[in-house]
């Protein structure tokens, strides 16, 4: 009995192929948990696509894709001095988002990351004066710039990625290659015409893997069902049920990602106003669950334990068994299955 992640393997990939249709050069992302997949499996999937390059999140994730990726491997994390050393082939890339982060790299092959509206990490336009000694002892692979997803302010993606090429032109330094991410096809498609002695290469992640929602579907297996009828005592705080009905004893709990949330920028007073009342709820210990059972998305019974979930069910509803499955509405990025299945 496990959370399960179902994936219609044949949609799955007909995605992949028209991603990269849309952006040729494209370079995969495969970081954290791997999306919800793993490494090991986006490294096969990116083989099967043919791409050169993979880009991991940290050199702690490079190391192990060493073995199971044969193309170069981007580490996306900026080189930063005093940072523990991790033994990795010629084929790794590092990022460098400082002058001094460049110095570091002597003989290393070297993405220089340019400082967008993002504000994250990249080298600043005052910087370039400097850069260009600094290159000189690396292997440069190119330039890269990190977008924002949303402009709240109407402003331009390309015009963004513009300024950048006509500041890096005016230093004198190399366009020969550009790492972008967040940008759609056709802007990239702009980008390459005004550009075309450049090569432009696109970072994708989510939109690669997870596009295509229909593709993919969680589900939790039912470990046991218990009637309870209203004020009955149960779990570990031994609550009182809300009502007639059953305890479901779901497989996923926390160490599968199972109630956790990653915060949310609210827009609009309809998602301010469901926020509230999710918070209302949650201090008188209601909290929704992510597992849907005969329509409607259930209730916890309890906070999620380690690896199941308690789920309350009233009597109304459609009584579950032991070996039926949920669909579980689950964030890929925070969540770690027990298996996943072809389909």
């Amino acid at each position: 009995m496990a959370l399960t992640l179902y994936v219609d393997t044949e949609r799955w990939r007909a995605h992949q192929r028209a991603v990269l249709a849309d952006f040729p050069d494209l370079v995969p992302v495969c970081k954290g948990n791997g999306y919800g997949f793993g490494h090991d499996r986006l490294s096969e999937e990116t083989t099967l696509l043919g791409c050169d390059i993979l880009a991991v999140g940290t050199t702690y994730e490079a190391a192990p894709m060493k073995d199971r990726f044969g193309g170069d491997l981007l580490v996306l994390t900026p080189y930063r001095r005093g940072e523990e050393p991790v033994p990795l082939p010629d084929r790794v890339i590092r990022t460098a988002s400082s002058v001094d982060g460049v110095y570091g790299l002597v003989g290393s092959r070297v993405i220089v990351e340019v400082m967008s509206s993002m504000k994250r990490h990249g080298v600043t336009p005052r910087d370039l004066g400097k850069l260009q000694a600094a290159l000189d002892d690396v292997r440069l692979e190119g330039f890269a710039i990190h977008l924002p997803l949303d402009r709240t302010d109407g402003t331009d993606a390309v015009e963004e990625v513009i300024g950048w090429m006509d500041r890096l032109r005016a230093a004198r330094l190399p366009l020969d290659t550009m790492f972008v991410s967040h940008l759609t096809s056709e802007e990239l498609a702009r980008l390459r015409q005004q550009f075309p002695q450049t090569r432009f290469r696109a970072r994708i992640g989510t939109r690669l893997w997870l596009g295509d929602h229909a593709a993919t579907q969680y589900r939790g297996a039912v470990l046991d069902v218990t009637p309870v009828a209203k004020g009955d005592r149960f779990g570990y705080r031994q609550q009182k049920a809300p009502g007639d009905g059953w305890l479901a004893v779901v497989a996923g709990g926390t160490s599968h990602g199972v109630g956790l949330e990653a915060p949310k920028a609210l827009h609009g007073m309809t998602s301010r106003a469901k926020g509230m009342a999710r918070a209302g709820l949650a201090t008188v210990n209601r909290n929704l669950s992510p597992f849907v059972w005969d329509g409607k998305q259930r209730w916890f019974a309890e906070p999620p334990h380690m690896q199941v979930s308690i789920l309350f069910v009233p009597a109304e509803a459609r009584g579950p068994k032991v070996g039926d499955e949920l669909q579980a509405i689950l964030r890929h990025t925070t969540t770690q299955v027990d298996r996943l299945v072809d389909g």
